[in-house]
C-alpha cells in the first residue's frame, strides 16, 4: 500500500474510533434502578434481587434509593432521565394507579412519563382479626359490623395506601361500614391489633403471615385469585361468598420514549430471571407470586388496574396535597 494511501486509512480509522469512543464509553454506563424507598424494604428487595441476576448481561448495576414521598421523588428522578436505558425504577403498582386519584396535584403522568419494561411479581393481602376479635370467618365479621356500623375498627399502613383501598373496596362490596384507623407503617398496626386497640387489619400477607403462624392474629381472607402460599389454609375472598379478587404488583419501567430495541431487550432479561428456578423459588418465599412479562402486558395490568380503583378511591372523597 503506497505511503499516501496508508496515511489515509490511519486517518480514517483515527476518526472511526473516535466516533465510537462516546457510545463506548455510554455501553460501560452502569444500569442505575432506582427505588422509591428506603433500603431494606420490599421494593429494594426485588430491585437487589433482579440486580442480581442481571449482572452478567448488563455488568455492574447500581440499585440508588430515593426514598420520599410514597416513590414521587423518585418518579421524578426517572421521569427526568435520557431515554437511553441506563435508568429504570422498580416499584408498587401504588404510585401508578391509586395515586392518579388520590393527590389533587401529581407531578408526574403515570401513563405518558413512563415506559413499561416488565411486571416483576404480585402480591395480595389479608383480611386479619386481632385476638380480641371472636369472628372466626369473613361472613361473621360482615354479619357483626353490619349488626354495628360504623363500630369495627380495622388498621392500615396509612391513609392513602393500598391496604386502605383494600378496606373500602370490601366495605363497598359487603355493604357494611368499618371505622379506619390509620398508622405510621405496618408494624404499629400490628401491635395495635395484638394489643385489642382495633378489631382488623388489611395489610400485605407478608406482613402478617408469621404473626398468623404463631396465633397472635388470624387470618381469616386473602384477597388474590388463588390462596397465598405461606398461608394455605385461609381462603380467598371468593371462597369465602365474596365477588372480590384485588392485588397488587411491583413492576419495572423507564423514562419515557425509551428505545423500543433497549425496552424489549430489558424486558426479556427480567423475564428470563424471574422464572429462573432459583430466584422463582427466592421470590415465592418472600411472599410474591412470580411473573415476568412483556412491556404490553405491564401497560395492560396498570390500564385494568387505574379503571378499577377509580370508583372506590372518589367514593371515599379523599384528596391528598
Amino acid at each position: 500500500m503506497p505511503f499516501t494511501r496508508r496515511l489515509l486509512h490511519a486517518a480514517l480509522l483515527g476518526l472511526t474510533v473516535l466516533a465510537a469512543a462516546p457510545a463506548m464509553a455510554q455501553d460501560k454506563t452502569p444500569l442505575k434502578i432506582v427505588v422509591g424507598f428506603p433500603p431494606g424494604g420490599s421494593a429494594d428487595t426485588l430491585a437487589r434481587l433482579i440486580a442480581e441476576n442481571l449482572r452478567d448481561q448488563y455488568g455492574p448495576i447500581v440499585v440508588e434509593n430515593k426514598p420520599g414521598a410514597g416513590g414521587r421523588i423518585a418518579l421524578q428522578q426517572v421521569k427526568r432521565a435520557e431515554p437511553d436505558g441506563h435508568t429504570v425504577i422498580v416499584l408498587p403498582s401504588g404510585p401508578m394507579v391509586l395515586f392518579p386519584h388520590v393527590y389533587k396535584k401529581l407531578d408526574y403522568d403515570p401513563v405518558k412519563d413512563f415506559t413499561p419494561v416488565s411486571l416483576i411479581a404480585n402480591f395480595q393481602f389479608g383480611v386479619v382479626a386481632g385476638p380480641a376479635s371472636k369472628v372466626k370467618t369473613v361472613g361473621e365479621m360482615v354479619a357483626a359490623a353490619k349488626a354495628q356500623p360504623g363500630v369495627m375498627s380495622y388498621g392500615t399502613p396509612g391513609l392513602g395506601t393500598l391496604p386502605h383501598f383494600m378496606g373500602v373496596l370490601f366495605e363497598q362490596q359487603v355493604g357494611a361500614k368499618l371505622n379506619h384507623v390509620p398508622f405510621q407503617g405496618g408494624g404499629p398496626a400490628n401491635t395495635a391489633l395484638i394489643g385489642g386497640h382495633i378489631d382488623y387489619k388489611f395489610d400485605v400477607v407478608s406482613e402478617t403471615a408469621e404473626l398468623h403462624r404463631s396465633n397472635k392474629v388470624r387470618i381469616i381472607a386473602v384477597t388474590g385469585a388463588q390462596r397465598d402460599p405461606q398461608v394455605p389454609e385461609v381462603p380467598t375472598l371468593k371462597e369465602s361468598g365474596i365477588d372480590m379478587v384485588a392485588g397488587a404488583w411491583f413492576a419495572m419501567y423507564g423514562p419515557a420514549q425509551l428505545n423500543p430495541a433497549v425496552r424489549d431487550r430489558l424486558s426479556r432479561a427480567v423475564a428470563a430471571a424471574v422464572k429462573t428456578p432459583a430466584l422463582r423459588e427466592r421470590l415465592i418465599g418472600l411472599g410474591y407470586e412470580p411473573v415476568g412479562s412483556t412491556p404490553a402486558e405491564l401497560a395492560t395490568a396498570q390500564a385494568n388496574d387505574l379503571k378499577r380503583w377509580e370508583a372506590p378511591i372518589k367514593a371515599t372523597g379523599i384528596q391528598l396535597d
